[in-house]
């Protein structure tokens, strides 16, 4: 049998194996249930307020933009966090040892934080549907919309994160990554229409993935009458397309290089010595 079917095979194993173990990891659950939650109270507590110049419910505008928010963090802090945790233990080293082993480990990763994603996807949807008024996913247009941009968003977004995970040393530095992401986060139109901002802190949102995927889903999930509230008054679904495809380009073009950089540099010496300073800080 090829080498490489092989390790894809060990890898989705792998990968539904940790993913099963969440399930059972206390913390894990608390990072599934507790965003969940603070997301579907904040939205529960605005039902009552209204999008500027609509009728609209602006707990259930938010909704959307919290699912693509969610998509973005899976692929972006999640990935970086694993890859930086990973690398610290050791983990990556024993992948690298392996034949083809680096492979595998990316196919389990993938799977892993894909059955994540789609778990946490589900964990707001649904509760969020029956919630608030509004949210709609009767026609197969809309679920055709919903899935493109979950799977376009992934893409997008996870190599970008591997990147980020690899110029991350060690755990402690995810800060690095993490606020500027927020940051993105509070100036991409989650939790308010975008078109309430200064239009340089627009220009600058539109430049990333997480205000196409927050329009995108809403796209799907609103009525087209709240078009009106989003820039150009449209969902603008080719420009959403090109911009997380071009991401995706760019991610996937960066992310095996930088990969295989980080790869070459681990050796035992390195991850001991990163281990001997973690002790040291816990000390």
């Amino acid at each position: 049998m090829n080498p490489l079917v092989t390790a894809a095979r060990s890898g989705l194993r792998r990968g539904g194996i940790e993913l099963r173990q969440t399930f059972t990891n206390l913390e894990s659950l608390w990072g599934y249930l507790f965003p969940t939650a603070i997301l579907l109270a904040v939205m529960a507590f605005t039902r009552g307020a209204r999008v500027p110049g609509t009728t609209f419910s602006l707990g259930s505008q938010m909704l959307p933009g919290a699912l693509g928010m969610s998509v973005a963090f899976g692929g972006l802090v999640s990935v970086a966090s694993m890859l930086a945790v990973e690398r610290e233990d050791g983990t990556l080293l024993r992948a690298k040892a392996t034949p083809n082993g680096m492979f595998g480990y990316l196919i389990g990763k993938i799977t892993l934080l894909t059955g994540m994603a789609l778990v946490s996807l589900t964990l707001l949807l649904v509760p969020g549907a029956f919630l608030l008024d509004g949210i709609s996913l009767t026609s197969p247009t809309s679920w055709i919309i919903l899935i493109l941009v979950v799977l376009l968003g992934m893409v997008a977004t996870m190599p970008l994160g591997a990147v980020f995970g690899s110029l991350v040393s060690n755990p402690r530095e995810l800060g690095l990554v993490v606020l500027p992401i927020m940051a993105l986060v509070a100036t991409s139109g989650v939790f308010y229409p975008i078109t309430s901002l200064p239009g340089w802190l627009q220009s600058i949102s539109q430049i990333f993935p997480i205000y196409w995927l927050g329009l995108g889903m809403r796209s799907a999930l609103l009525p087209s009458a709240l078009a009106s509230v989003e820039i150009g008054q449209s969902w603008r679904h080719l420009e959403t397309a090109a911009v997380l495809s071009t991401w995706a380009v760019v991610g996937l073009a960066l992310a095996p290089v930088v990969l295989r950089r980080m790869a070459r540099r681990e050796s035992g010496s390195s991850v001991a010595a990163r281990r001997e300073k973690a002790m040291q800080r816990v000390t």
